[in-house]
């Protein structure tokens, strides 16, 4: 019986090569880009998923408040409530605390190398997280201060083939570190990924106790991520509860008005789509844009088997005689079901080898546009093979069940004579199976236009100051006391370039969070309670003059005035939180910052400190003329190379076995861009994808139309009916249909878009645009796919219509 199933699957394949052909690729298609995208998902929601004790590993968060109002919300909060919660609280078996360090420039010997990621960690680093060493002891290996744990890379980079455990190194030319440990490399879906972990005693050695101030204790420090290990079946919510009274405490120790704190608790998985907070230690991903493309590779793969249910059905009618045969030749009801099923089940099988083979061709195209390193091991790991059994199996059975009930109901007899009528409920279905496949490629082209409307906002906007043409050399490493002389004498030479135009020194860029936050910040003689967060920007005299901000009030940092050593100037959201509703009431006013006096001579725009996600800043500048930082440098675009390299030598010059690392700001600036616009061409390239096998769904049902209204066609034409006309009939049947699927799609996706939208500070508007579009877009490939096969058939000899049966 099943050979028998076999062959006639087999001949009814290789009969209707046009039908199958379609029914083939686009179930192939919608399974790759299905199986594309979920291993994308997959990706995505395994971040620290390797760690054996995940479920119970908790980040402290940290929301701080003025006079009961949020003003910052912290990932790297204060020093102190890992010590204070883990002494009273025993729900909490271990914790640790991670301190950034900024980079460093290792030398071992004749070895030097650029550490990007390094990180202060505590002790209990190796038996709260699953980072396995390869050498060393993990209960030991972060214990005594001056100890680092270097990765496997750092290891290689440095040593070579060598055992570095023992050996000492030096950073920044002036501390040497004991090696203590190796550790693998961090995991690419690990949220914290480090190159140095440097023991968490090493800062407390560094920054030692006094009667005023113990860093370890401090909770209006900030800077510090804690994590906390539970014990087996606490409940974060109750922990939380405790935390209360602990912080109130602290709190009202300081003595400051108004001054309060919030304490939550972040699970560790959830931490890479869910958390975009002040001192991440990594850019984090976006849980909703993940779940957006999961939607797609839903939508994609249910359109695909909508269109074998369409063409199934359509070419069914040409096997109604078939089925009346075989009927009356005694095969049961269940017989036919499980033939139509068979072969349901071997067009999915050939669709999803061939699924395969579409993968393996546009995976390296699929990783480039993603940004996520795919390779072909993806085909060794379980997860993809239970996604591809799991879509076979589903794919057979749903796209093959309704078929096979509609062609296993014919009835001899009315089959024998040539009356075959489509049932109300099978008519439908059918259209309400069309108006879901329009439905979804209006809602991802609005998507789409969104994101693309949304990218192109916030990279053509005007930021408030000017990026271009600014190499930006980050700041020296190795540490002396000549600093200050080196770099005036830096800039003084290289200024003689006639290509180089300015040169500013600061602690923060634009494109990237300023590190630098204080709170307290308040006017001289106002009560405690008045003090305010404030961003500070530490800046010598030039770097205002050089980005070109727009002074509304006051002056500019400058030369003429001396050192400027206790002068300020604010941004217009730093002046209004301050108490002023215009620039000019602030000139002149004295401010307390931390117990010394500066003075407001200045006021400048609001500007994009950050991409246009984030609100504006209330940010200081503060004049310092031996600032550490970012050294800003205005050149021509005329020989750029030659510019470039007179600077790296007059560098070399001045700050001798440094690093002269630099990049170019509008670049760098755009590379926060960089998630969105990987988002927008997945988002983009699967609802092409989408909308493609939603027109082959398209050609299916205009296909079983045309079957049905054959005579009818050839008697319109006899009847003197024009080829227009006709056309126009048919046209008004799937125009309406566009049109339901346009009133179901609209609400769904302006939902859908104003909730991703939120997530930007400055956005794009909802007009009327980003619907009429893709509504049009729609009806005309609508059109374009039923005329051709409605011209053929209003073509078609009337005398040949009329024969058919």
């Amino acid at each position: 019986m099943l050979k028998n199933y076999l062959l006639v699957a087999f001949r009814n394949l290789s009969k209707n090569k046009a039908f199958s052909f379609i029914n083939i690729i686009g179930l192939a298609i919608g399974m790759a880009a299905c199986l594309l995208i979920l291993q994308y998902v997959n990706f995505e929601l395994s971040f620290d998923s390797f760690n054996a004790k995940k479920d119970r590993i908790y980040r402290i968060n940290q929301d701080r408040y003025n006079n009961g109002k949020l003003s910052t919300q912290w990932a790297g909060g204060a020093f102190a409530p890992g010590n204070a919660f883990k002494a009273v609280l025993p729900e909490i078996e271990d914790f640790v605390k991670i301190v950034g360090d900024g980079q460093a420039l290792a030398n071992y010997k004749d070895q030097k190398m650029v550490i990007k990621d390094n990180y202060f960690v505590g002790e209990g680093f190796f038996n709260v997280f699953s980072y396995p060493l390869i050498s060393g002891d993990p209960k030991t290996a972060l214990k005594d201060p001056y100890s680092v744990v270097i990765t496997e890379e750092v290891a290689q980079r440095l040593f070579h083939n060598t055992n570095p455990v023992g050996q000492s190194l030096i950073i920044n030319g002036d501390r040497p570190l004991k090696i203590t440990g190796v550790v693998k490399n961090p995991p690419v879906n690990s949220h914290f990924k480090f190159d140095f972990l440097q023991s968490y005693a090493t800062l407390l050695k560094d920054n030692p106790p006094n009667k005023d101030y113990n860093l370890d204790n401090a909770w209006l420090s900030d800077g510090c991520t804690t994590y906390l290990l539970l014990r087996p079946g606490v409940d974060p919510k109750v922990l939380e509860s405790k935390f209360v009274p602990i912080v109130k405490k602290a709190y009202d120790a300081y003595k400051i008005p108004g001054e309060g704190g919030v304490y939550t608790l972040q699970s560790l998985q959830s931490i890479h789509l869910y958390s975009n907070r002040m001192f991440e230690l990594q850019p984090n991903g976006d849980g909703k844009s993940v779940y957006l493309l999961l939607g797609i590779a839903i939508f994609v793969i249910i359109i695909a088997w909508i269109n074998y249910i369409n063409l199934a059905t359509a070419r069914g009618i040409g096997r109604a005689k078939e089925v009346g045969v075989r009927k009356t030749l005694g095969s049961a009801k269940a017989q036919l079901i499980a033939q139509f099923m068979l072969e349901a089940m071997l067009l999915n099988g050939l669709a999803i080898l061939l699924a395969v083979v579409l993968i393996v061709i546009c995976l390296p195209v699929f990783s480039n546009i993603s940004g996520l390193q795919m390779s072909f091991n993806m085909f060794i790991k379980p997860i993809f093979w239970a996604s591809m059994l799991g879509i076979f199996i589903l794919g057979s059975f749903f796209s093959g069940f309704y078929p096979a009930i509609v062609l296993s109901s014919f009835r001899p007899v009315e089959v024998m004579k040539g009356k075959i009528l489509a049932s109300p409920k099978g008519v439908i279905l059918r259209k309400a199976m069309v108006v879901f496949q329009f439905a979804a490629s209006i809602f991802l082209l609005i998507g789409s236009l969104t994101v693309f409307r949304q990218l192109t906002f916030m990279q053509t906007q005007k930021l408030g100051l000017k990026i271009d043409q600014t190499l930006v050399i980050k700041r020296p490493l190795i540490k002396v006391d000549s600093f200050y002389r080196d770099m005036s004498a830096f800039k003084q030479e290289s200024l003689t370039q006639s290509a180089v135009k300015s040169i500013a020194i600061s602690t923060s860029i634009p494109g990237q969070p300023i590190s630098w936050n204080a709170g307290g910040i308040k006017l001289t003689g106002a009560d405690q309670s008045q003090g305010k967060q404030y961003r500070i920007v530490g800046t010598d005299c030039d770097y205002l003059t050089a980005y070109d901000l727009k002074l509304i009030a006051g002056r500019k940092f400058s030369k003429d005035y001396g050192d400027e050593p206790h002068s300020v100037v604010f941004t217009k959201k730093a002046v209004e939180q301050l108490g002023f509703n215009k620039p000019e009431q602030a000139l002149g006013k004295r401010i307390d910052f931390w117990g010394q006096v500066y003075t407001i001579v200045g006021v400048v725009d609001n500007f994009h400190q950050q991409s246009l996600r984030d609100a504006y800043d209330a940010i200081i500048f503060r004049c310092i003329p031996d600032v550490r930082g970012f050294v800003s440098v205005k050149i021509s675009t005329t020989n750029m190379t030659k510019t470039v390299a007179d600077l790296k030598k007059t560098w070399a010059t001045y700050f001798p076995g440094d690093q002269f690392d630099y990049f170019f700001l509008d670049q760098h600036f755009n590379e926060q861009y960089k998630t969105d616009q990987r988002f927008g061409q997945v988002f983009g390239v699967f609802t092409g994808i989408a909308i493609f096998v939603a027109c082959l769904g398209l050609f299916g049902q205009v296909s079983y139309t045309i079957v049905q209204r054959t005579k009818e066609i050839g008697i319109r034409k006899v009847l003197g009916a024009t080829v227009n006309s006709i056309l126009k009939l048919l046209y008004k049947d799937f125009a309406a249909l566009v049109i339901v699927a346009f009133v179901i799609s609209a609400p769904l996706a302006w939902y859908a878009i104003s909730k991703w939208l939120q997530g930007y500070a400055f956005r794009v508007d909802i007009g009327p645009l980003l619907f009429i579009v893709p509504f049009i877009i729609v009806m005309v490939i609508a059109f374009a796919t039923v005329s051709y096969l409605s011209v053929k058939a209003a073509l078609t000899n009337p005398v040949k219509s009329l024969k058919t049966e």
